[in-house]
This record gives C-alpha cells, structure tokens and sequence, in this order.
C-alpha cells in the first residue's frame, strides 16, 4: 500500500493538493495510507512569558491551530475514502516534513505551494523548494 504525506497549512493551495491527492488515489490499485501533518512553529521564548502562559496552554493553542488547518482537508478524504490519520507537530516547517515522511515510511510527499514570484522565492525561500531539496522521495507541489 503507499504511503504518502500531505503536509498542510491551511490554505487554499493545501486544499488543492489535497484534491489533486485524491485524483491521484484512483491511479493506485489500493488505496493510498495518508499520512497528513500540520506543522506549527515554535513560539519563540521570551524571558517571563512561562509566568503568564504555561505549556499546557501553548500545547492546547498549537492542537486547535491544527484542528483548524486540518479540518477541511479530512472532510475531503474521508469524503473520498482514503484512509488517513492526522497529526499536528512543531517545529521548522520543512524539516520537519522531510524527516516526518523518513519515519512515517511515506513513497511521496504532497503540498500546495503559495506561488511567490521567482525573485520572492530566491530571496526568502519557501518550504515548498526547501522540502524539494531536502527529500529523497518525489514531492508533488500543487500551485
């Protein structure tokens, strides 16, 4: 069966290469196992803050982010009936999703992409181009 993680932010471009993912599952003679994932990154640490806002609350903020990016990408699937299983993780987005598809065992890594210009791209970078250079699976970047 393979294996393919899609990587959500919640947008727009996210959706269409949930779409363009369940297309694609008809191309598979068994279904694929979707691993889906939502990276948030870290809150930065300011001196004092654990004083006002504990782990628990920032660990109950990042889950709701999450929920929040995934939900209409697991209506998709599950409308579709592609087995999936969601998981919300922080850290640096792309490396993240590199080293998630390594230990998750996923052929294929799916996600949308925000369309920065060429110059934009060059300059600022995006995780869409770092997680095409970071990982030995094919990546699928739906505009």
């Amino acid at each position: 069966m393979p294996k393919i993680l899609l990587a959500i932010d919640g947008s727009k471009h996210a959706l269409r290469a949930a779409q363009k993912l369940v297309q694609a599952a008809a191309w598979y003679r068994d279904p694929p196992q979707v691993h889906m994932l939502y990276v948030h990154l870290p809150i930065p640490e300011v001196h004092g803050l654990h004083k006002v806002v504990n782990r628990k609350l920032i660990q109950r903020y990042y889950a709701e982010e999450g929920e929040a990016a995934l939900t209409a990408c697991k209506k998709l699937l599950a409308r579709a009936k592609i087995p999936f299983e969601a998981e919300v993780v922080v850290g640096p987005a792309a490396e993240t999703i590199v080293a998630r598809a390594n230990k998750t065992g996923c052929d294929t890594i799916y996600m949308g992409t925000r369309g920065q210009t060429a110059l934009a791209n060059m300059l600022l970078g995006s995780v869409a181009t770092k997680v095409l250079h970071m990982a030995k699976m094919p990546v699928v970047v739906v505009r």
